[in-house]
């Protein structure tokens, strides 16, 4: 079959069938990651039918998927709004980061994969899915409950820690010197500060330069300006996304609103793809093997974000029901963990088994997660009142 002809029929399946998933999801209550994930195994090296025509847009869609996710992420942000989250939430951060990421980063060194699969593993489990808690917290109604302003404080901070973490990352993956690693640090260090400065004091000229009256005119200046920053940013060893995600942030007011909404559909579209991709390139015979691990790690974080989030929450003088909403909303895992296994893979520096233990770790906690945030408050109440009884009687 010629060529063109297969990819077109490939990428037309897939597409399809990524409606049908996501419908599914919605029907279920569930986030559409995992099966995302899921059809990707399914029809990649291993799967049960393997797709031969798509790898390569799949490989460059599934980039432009990161890049739009942290570009819509930094939009959901003002500098201002930044700033003020991380002074009241640097303490719950920090907490945050030592819990969570000493486990994964603990057993990559158990599975004796070096200092480098340790630090990917660390950021795989440390890192919260800022889109699942967002969609539970909207789900479940819980806008302005008192314990909401915490869970963001704390997103707040592991997405500015992701934007010093993943530059530090792609310099180790690429293998770079120790001086050549502190000067991609710094650099980055000084790009995010500079962007956050300009954002903080000039967001309405960024703003200005790539708003329009035409939607279509606006869509082209936003999609523009971020993969050019993206590319921009890749090519003075910053990592891609972060140029992205910084992007977003400069542009505030109504034109990041508009943005959003403009953007959105794009980015649901190249993130699912970028999901399927991740998938395409793991082999589903590899994960049995680390199934068990997966699961001893998805047990050990979701207790460690419960302790994070009850520990903030308490902080703020909150009751013992929105201590626990806080913790659960934060359990769930999704897009940065695989945005990071994923660049972690595509560099060749890791075992591919890593690949393996991170998508079966993120099918799980993008499941948990969303059930945990459900079902939590009726089992605190229904422990209150079980210790209530005894006392009345």
């Amino acid at each position: 079959m010629d060529p063109l002809a297969l990819t077109l029929i490939e990428l037309g399946a897939v597409v399809f069938c990524l409606g049908l998933l996501a419908r599914l999801a919605g029907r279920i209550g569930m986030s559409p990651i995992p099966l995302y994930l899921l059809g990707g195994l399914a029809f990649g090296a291993g799967g049960v039918v393997k797709l031969e025509g798509m790898h390569e847009f799949a490989h460059l869609s599934g980039e432009i998927g990161v890049i739009l996710l942290l570009l819509m992420l930094g939009l959901e942000y003002t500098a201002a709004e930044l700033f003020t989250g991380l002074r009241r939430s640097w303490q719950a951060g920090v907490l945050d980061l030592v819990l969570n990421f000493i486990p994964g980063a603990a057993l990559a060194l158990l599975l004796g994969w070096g200092g480098v699969g340790a630090m990917v593993m660390g950021g795989v489990t440390y890192i919260s899915s800022s889109g699942i808690a967002a969609k539970v917290i909207t789900d479940l109604g819980r806008l302005g409950n008192r314990e909401t302003p915490v869970v963001l404080s704390i997103l707040v901070f592991e997405d500015l820690a992701m934007a010093v973490y993943l530059p530090i990352l792609t310099a180790t993956l690429a293998g770079v010197s120790f001086l050549g690693g502190l000067t991609t640090v710094a650099i980055a260090l000084a790009v995010v500060t500079a962007v956050l400065m300009v954002a903080l004091r000039h967001g309405h000229h960024v703003s200005k330069a790539v708003h329009s009256e035409n939607s279509e005119v606006f869509l082209l200046n936003v999609l523009g300006a971020a993969l050019l920053v993206a590319g921009l940013a890749s090519a003075m060893q910053v990592s891609a996304a972060v140029g992205a995600f910084m992007l977003g942030i400069a542009i505030s007011g109504a034109t990041a609103h508009n943005a959003t909404r403009i953007l959105e559909p794009l980015r649901d579209l190249f993130a699912a793809i970028f999901f399927v991709a991740f998938g395409l390139n793991t082999d589903p015979t590899t994960i049995p093997p680390v199934l068990g691990w997966a699961l001893v790690l998805a047990v050990l974080t979701a207790g460690t974000k419960m302790a994070t989030g009850i520990w903030a929450a308490k902080r703020e003088g909150i009751a013992r029901p929105g201590r626990f909403r806080a913790g659960a909303t934060l359990i769930a895992r999704g897009e940065f963990s695989i945005v990071i296994a994923g660049l972690a893979v595509a560099s060749g520096a890791v075992p591919s088994n890593l690949a393996a233990l991170a998508t079966a770790y993120v099918l799980l906690m993008a499941v948990i997660g969303p059930l945990a945030a459900r079902f939590v408050e009726p089992l605190v109440k229904a422990s209150s009142r079980r210790r209530q009884v005894p006392a009345q009687a």
